[in-house]
């Protein structure tokens, strides 16, 4: 998709406060605010999808480490 630069004036509160969100779900300023007007467009469930998959890839070694025993078990006690 192509993209097209936008150049916003906001206070330094909420330019903080985007920068502090952005941090810390691990995403650029730009993909923060580009999600939220995303939401506010609608577009929550592919906002939700996003949300999800990068939870995932931030957490798969814990799932991994947790399940992954589990999962091994299962799937030999199937064969």
């Amino acid at each position: 998709m192509a993209k097209t630069q936008l150049n916003v004036r906001v206070d330094e509160g909420t330019a903080r406060a985007a920068r502090e969100r952005a941090l810390a779900r691990g995403m650029s300023v730009n993909r923060y605010i580009e999600e939220l007007v995303r939401q506010d467009t609608g577009e929550v469930g592919h906002t939700f999808v996003e949300a999800a998959a990068d939870f995932m890839k931030q957490y798969e070694s814990v799932f991994a480490e947790e399940l992954g025993a589990d999962r091994e078990g299962t799937r030999e006690g199937r064969r």
